[in-house]
């Protein structure tokens, strides 16, 4: 048992008192005898936290992590806890006590156990020497141990990063990057395209991730350290995407991206003020130039860091008093009656530079409208040690602000949020709808619809659409997880969790269009514009599925309609500006091949979306690409995706401009307008783009001539392979003829690329590949196609003429032989017939 309280100014320090102890049971837990023998007491000792470890291969075998001012150590008992005696007081393995206590012995052997500190340690003398065997400098951190008992080679580490396994003795372990387990203090992002995500993480410094990578999908390509320790915000220049400010307690730093080099630009260099783990670091959102930071004072800075200027007094309580829920713990608070609080949170106003609200960890709201003078509008009903885990200014009005009060260090566990319309003056409690044990630490409002509102508790994410009046869960496919920090960027929510990484809500659109009437009859919301990125960057043999990788936002345009009732007829329409229908869906693109016909297995295929008649909201992606060219092989390209790889080749990708979504629900359509916009990134002009698309066209429409052609071709070489074994002497001979004629323009498989050298390369067939690829090289990118790409696209449209010239010529043989097939009773040649399936080797696969 551990007798002990952290009180809210600690970072990490805990009090104890009377009444630590270790405790044994012997009749399952009706009653109890105390161990102390030979084990510190808390009269003379000050004895703290024990963590107890048994020896499954003698249970009278045990140790105990003593956490003691002055007989701290690794204890050891011969007789199942009766007496005890001290075999070890290194420091390594049992400091900190308050923070680690965990010892396990292994199954086997009752001599070699192991503990967790900020490095895990081995001993095999039965503790007297221990050895460090898993850690780095700095510390991972460890908590946890687990050891197979049946296989003592075989051990899991709990850590502050996630866990890591070792199946051979600690001779080589697993990685803890495959776990998606950062504990994330803060979030922000900046403003390029794509933009990028950053915070501190607990124990492993800072990160910077890309909120979509170039290769289909966020993978370690996508993310870097960016100078910032672990508890750290991060504040990236607004005007400068390579400098990138980080402000852990005690420092601030300034990192350049491009030599990765990191500057030490704190502004008090000798401990003279008062610093949190996470000191508040922010620009402003009015001026650019404007770095914030908060202490017990607030200092501001214009030049990067290379002089600062305080800008307020010490804004926390001047005596803060000591929580009740302390009790007798605080008799170990040798500080009673000082300034101990911090500036915990900042809220620059969106709209004006000099204004500016600051929350303290012990419960006072201050706002000054010069960045000098500073006013005091603390909420009557906050008592001290309220920390004010984050404000929000308003983005519509200089009067409003929005705060997010924890007191989960008081014992309280309920919602907690505020707001005011008028400066301060009255303060509103806005909590109807969160549960009561929905401790908050963050309150958004969006910066484009007044009142709609998003807070972030210990457990999830809430949206309010009447200014806090009223929430509801926003939880989707979130986790339950400590919700740390959000932010709404552009139309997307991101958030910062304890224990989970990062998350992001792709596309709130749909949330700030509803309103109260938007559900109570069929509704088609205004899609967002779009950028048209690639899908898919990646060259070589894609990532494997167990490579840990992020998901990419949705590719194209995401549309969201609401179904009152089930419907029984739905179709979704992309039109151009001229209201030309370019997409249909539910659509008749063939199918995707089947389990059997395919030569990967199927997690690598994406999955056709399904336009669900089901009632309630639902979302549906256009990947902006058109109609898929007819081509006689389709395959999944080398830039494969786990689960979202589409078959190739796809359709064109759509030119920036202006385009519409028609949904017809049971006949009643409903249309709304959107924008595709270029990729920020690409150079190439609407000029460069405009030639590609009438390329890409000319080759799509060469397709689809081909492809007809080659259906009617098939079909007949199918119709005279029927008539062969009934046909006799003449009938015979021109049937033969006919299908040797055929078969020229049918030699030489689709194969690959555009070679069109020799009589079998100029067949249909061979031209479909080789439209397919000029197809497939103008396409690849946003760029004007190159000379010989221009040059190729003539040749083989030339090519295709030459050869449907051809193939009409043998047509016109059919009316002849279908007089003879008459005579002889037998059926004529249709052109109309289905053709039969294509060969085998046109499914796809390898290439040679």
């Amino acid at each position: 048992m551990w007798a002990s309280r952290r009180p809210p100014w600690s970072v990490g320090d805990s009090y104890n008192a009377a009444g630590s102890g270790l405790y044994k049971t012997t009749d399952g837990g009706d009653h109890w005898q105390q161990l102390t023998s030979g084990l510190p007491d808390w009269e003379h000792d000050k004895l703290g936290r024990i963590g107890i470890g048994i020896a499954p291969s003698n249970p009278r075998r045990m140790y105990a992590m003593v956490d003691s001012t002055t007989k701290g150590g690794v204890y050891r008992s011969d007789d199942a806890g009766e007496s005890w005696k001290r075999v070890n007081n290194d420091a390594r393995v049992w400091g900190r006590g308050s923070d680690f206590a965990w010892v396990r012995v292994s199954p086997k052997d009752e001599n070699t156990i192991y503990v967790a500190n900020t490095s895990s340690y081995k001993s095999t003398d039965g503790g007297q020497n221990f050895v460090a065997w898993k850690g780095a400098p700095g510390g991972d951190d460890y908590h946890t141990i687990w050891i197979n008992p049946k296989n003592p080679d075989i051990i899991l580490l709990g850590v502050d990063q996630g866990a890591t396994i070792t199946v051979n003795g600690g001779r080589t372990w697993s990685s803890w990057y495959n776990q998606p387990t950062a504990q994330l203090y803060h979030v922000i992002t900046d403003d390029q395209h794509p933009y990028w995500v950053y915070s501190g993480q607990q124990e492993s410094g800072s990160a910077g991730v890309l909120s979509r990578g170039n290769d289909g999908q966020i993978t370690s390509n996508d993310w870097h350290p960016v100078g910032a320790d672990e508890y750290s915000y991060v504040a990236p220049d607004p005007l400068d995407p390579n400098i990138i400010y980080g402000g852990p307690r005690f420092k601030v730093s300034r990192f350049h991206r491009d030599t990765g080099q990191v500057e030490d630009v704190t502004p008090f260099l000798l401990g003279e003020f008062r610093t949190n783990r996470t000191m508040p670091l922010l620009f402003s959102k009015k001026d650019p130039h404007l770095l914030l930071l908060g202490l017990n004072v607030m200092f501001k800075t214009t030049n990067g860091g290379t002089s600062w200027e305080q800008i307020s007094p010490d804004l926390s309580r001047p005596d803060p008093g000591t929580p009740a829920n302390l009790g007798v713990f605080a008799d170990s608070d040798s500080q009673k009656g000082k300034h101990r609080g911090v500036i915990y949170s900042i809220a620059p106003s969106p709209l004006d530079a000099n204004l500016i609200w600051a929350g303290t960890d012990d419960g006072l709201i201050h706002v000054t409208r010069d960045a000098k003078n500073w006013q005091n509008v603390t909420p009557p009903e906050l008592t001290p040690w309220s920390k004010v885990a984050q404000l929000d200014a308003g983005h519509f009005d200089g009067e409003t602000v929005y705060a997010a009060i924890n007191r989960f260090r008081l014992d309280d566990l309920h919602p907690h949020i505020y707001r005011t319309h008028d400066g301060g003056k009255t303060w509103q409690t806005i909590v109807n709808g969160l549960p009561d044990n929905a401790a908050v630490n963050v309150i958004r409002e969006d910066p484009r619809r007044k009142g709609l509102l998003f807070a972030g508790t210990e457990t999830s994410v809430w949206v309010s659409f009447d200014d806090g009046d009223h929430w509801q869960s926003l939880q989707q496919n979130l986790p339950a997880t400590s919700v740390r920090d959000l932010v709404v960027h552009d139309d997307d929510v991101v958030v910062g969790t304890h224990g989970r990484s990062f998350w992001i809500l792709d596309d709130i659109t749909a949330l700030r269009q509803m309103r109260p009437q938007t559900l109570s009859a069929d509704f088609l919301f205004k899609p967002a514009n779009v950028y048209r990125y690639r899908r898919d960057a990646w060259t070589d043999t894609p990532l494997p599925p167990e490579e840990p990788a992020g998901k990419n936002p949705p590719d194209g345009a995401i549309i969201d309609y609401f179904l009152k009732s089930a419907a029984n007829d739905l179709k979704l329409e992309i039109l151009d500006g001229a209201f030309h229908v370019l997409r249909t869906f539910p659509n008749n693109d063939r199918p995707a091949p089947t389990p059997k016909e395919l030569h990967v297995p199927t997690y690598w295929v994406r999955l056709l979306q399904e336009l669900s008649k089901q009632p309630g909201m639902h979302r549906f992606v256009w990947d902006l690409h058109f109609t898929p060219p007819d081509v006689l092989s389709r395959d999944y390209p080398i830039s494969a995706i786990y689960h979202d790889t589409p078959l190739a080749p796809q359709g064109i990708l759509a030119p920036p401009g202006e385009y519409v979504v028609r949904l017809t629900v049971n006949g009643h359509e409903f249309m709304q307008p959107f924008v595709v916009k270029g990729d920020p990134r690409v150079k190439a002009s609407d000029e460069d783009l405009q030639q590609q698309y009438a390329i890409e066209q000319r080759m799509v429409n060469a397709l689809h001539d081909d492809y007809s052609n080659v259906q009617e071709l098939r079909s007949l070489r199918a119709q005279l392979n029927d008539l062969k074994p009934r046909a006799k002497g003449a009938l015979a001979d021109s049937i033969s003829k006919l299908d040797q004629q055929a078969g020229a323009l049918e030699a030489g498989g689709s194969g690959f690329g555009a070679n069109l050298t020799g009589p079998q390369a100029q067949s249909l067939t061979r031209l479909n590949s080789a439209l397919a690829h000029v197809y497939e090289v103008v396409s690849v990118a946003d760029a004007a196609p190159t000379t010989q790409a221009v040059a190729a696209s003539d040749k083989v449209e030339k090519a295709l003429a030459a050869a449907i010239a051809r193939w009409n010529e043998v047509k016109a043989e059919i009316t002849s032989v279908n007089r003879q097939l008459q005579s002889g009773g037998l059926p004529a040649i249709d052109l109309k017939k289905p053709a039969p399936a294509p060969p085998e080797d046109e499914g796809g696969g390898d290439e040679p």
